[in-house]
């Protein structure tokens, strides 16, 4: 298995591909981290998936990994959604550089993620059509809703937002584009995987399992399309099962 340390653009990422397949059309997964974690985190997921002749491409997100900046949990805190914002919009550069490098012209492509990395699929769902299958770990759909627990969180934990209301306004009317609550009928019933557990206290479960519930009759009939694997037991990390589960599915609908 080749694993290479490449930059594409400004955006350090991991390449992950069988020897075999190298410069060969097979269908790609770029796969995003959560916070304050780093693209080789997630290298159980590249090794599942690339062993199943998947293309793996682990992006490190803005100020994060190989370009983080030195700023403490509370101060990345702050910036989440301009990580979140970038992390899509990289996405499609990566993207871009796959089509200018050959290496996708004919294959599907797909995206995954954990906590912000699952939070970012779902925001490139709502605005890409051109991804094929998705995979999502502990991820929300309702990004104006998030972002305003997360604001009502920093405040009640004594923290002044650095961001006039009118700031604050702007941001949700531009988080509500990457809303899937609020653009269901992008999903255009594309596979999508999730995995949640119930004990999560960072990113809540009832959220994203409420928008798979009124989602899945759009489903009704291709319903192996849509899954939700709920673990009763799992807080804020994936299970073993879980991350086996997203590479098979990733590979099922991609190839």
């Amino acid at each position: 298995m080749n694993v290479t340390e490449e930059l594409w653009g400004d955006i350090p990422l991991l390449h992950i591909v069988e020897d075999e397949f190298k410069d060969k059309q097979v269908p790609v997964v770029i796969f995003i981290h959560g916070f304050m974690s780093a693209k080789e985190h997630n290298l159980h997921y590249a090794y599942n998936m690339a062993k199943k002749g998947i293309r793996v491409l682990l992006p490190d997100a803005h100020l994060h990994g190989a370009r983080e900046d030195n700023l403490d949990e509370v101060q990345l805190s702050l910036r989440f959604w301009e990580i979140v914002l970038t992390s899509i919009e990289e996405v499609s550069v990566i993207r871009e550089e796959l089509v200018q490098r050959g290496l996708l012209t004919t294959g599907k492509i797909g995206l995954g993620g954990t906590s912000m990395g699952g939070i970012t699929t779902l925001g490139c769902l709502a605005v890409y059509d051109w991804v094929d299958a998705a995979a999502v770990m502990m991820g929300a759909p309702g990004f104006v809703q998030l972002a305003k627990a997360q604001m009502s969180e920093f405040e009640r934990r004594g923290f002044t937002l650095p961001v006039t209301e009118d700031e604050k306004k702007k941001l949700l009317a531009t988080l509500s584009t990457f809303d899937l609550t609020k653009h269901p009928s992008a999903l255009n019933n594309r596979p999508v995987y999730f995995w949640h557990g119930k004990q999560d206290a960072v990113v809540p479960y009832e959220p994203t399992h409420n928008f798979y519930q009124a989602i899945k009759k759009e489903y009704a009939t291709e319903p192996e399309r849509i899954e939700f694997v709920s673990s009763a037991t799992s807080g804020h990390a994936v299970s073993r099962a879980g991350m086996l589960q997203a590479a098979d599915w990733l590979a099922c609908h991609l190839k």
